[in-house]
């Protein structure tokens, strides 16, 4: 009895695993490309939450989870819908149509001013408290309508030069940060009315250019290291309120009487 013999064509098995063998490259290659693909959109997604979160001067905390981003909070929508709600809700005390000329911002997570602030160069009052900001913008100058700057209890330690660009500035309140000096140039803000630098603990003057300010009816400098009044206190004309409690007087003008007198009188002369 004969035996069969199988024969095969290894060219067609050659070419059947070379198929193959290309098919799965090929893939390989498509997975690879769809990998980075997706590597590079969630880098970009990140990215532009990053970049959008630091314009709006959101805290880094607020979107970063063990050093990652994380880009599942919708914390743009949230934002949003917060920004639409105080849009909607104006301040007690103020009516829907002054609102929009009013910033306002607390909280300690906050430590720098948003930049789209520099972009509302139309606002007339700014109302920032409870925050961990250690400085003006010089950009503030840009603002010349404004009428309020209402600072208190924040960590500002400087004040720029260019604050005596605000020609229109009516109220300066400053109190309860850690300025150790106030500008000169703020006597440059010739319409200025109240000045609060109350609670500044290491404050010990105020700069003769300071006498210039004639509108000035209110100072307080209470809580600070003051071991005399300021003489540019003294020649604001119309002053009619001075806190200068809690200091470190060691003595007073013995005129200060009389020179307060003389300029109440040389105030009510100018008004006439």
């Amino acid at each position: 009895m004969g035996h069969k013999v199988v024969a095969f064509d290894i060219s067609v098995i050659r070419g059947l695993w070379e198929t193959r063998v290309k098919k799965h490259r090929a893939w390989q290659k498509k997975e690879a490309e769809r990998l980075e693909r997706s590597a590079l959109e969630k880098i970009k997604e990140e990215w532009n939450l990053v970049s959008e979160c630091r314009r709006r001067g959101v805290p880094q905390a607020a979107y970063c989870r063990d050093g990652f981003v994380d880009t599942g909070v919708r914390l743009l929508d949230k934002l949003e819908r917060n920004s639409l709600l105080r849009q909607s809700l104006p301040s007690k005390g103020r009516d829907k149509g002054s609102s929009k000329f009013v910033f306002e911002l607390s909280g300690e997570h906050w430590t720098e001013l948003p930049d789209a602030l520099k972009e509302q160069t139309h606002l007339k009052e700014w109302h920032i408290n409870h925050t961990r900001i250690e400085a003006l913008p010089a950009y503030v100058r840009l603002f010349q309508a404004m009428r309020i700057l209402d600072l208190p209890k924040n960590q500002i330690s400087h004040l720029p030069a260019e604050i005596g660009c605000l020609k229109n500035l009516k109220e300066l309140n400053v109190s309860f940060n850690h300025l150790k000096s106030i500008p000169p140039e703020l006597g440059e803000c010739e319409n200025l009315e109240k000045l609060d630098c109350s609670g500044n603990l290491e404050l010990t003057e105020l700069p003769f250019e300071l006498s210039n300010l004639k509108q000035v009816t209110f100072v307080d400098l209470s809580a600070n290291k003051f071991s005399s009044v300021p003489i540019c206190v003294l020649r604001m004309s119309s002053l009619q309120w001075l806190d200068i409690s809690n200091n470190s007087l060691s003595d007073l003008p013995q005129d200060i009487d009389r020179r307060m007198k003389e300029n109440t009188e040389e105030g009510a002369a100018e008004s006439d």
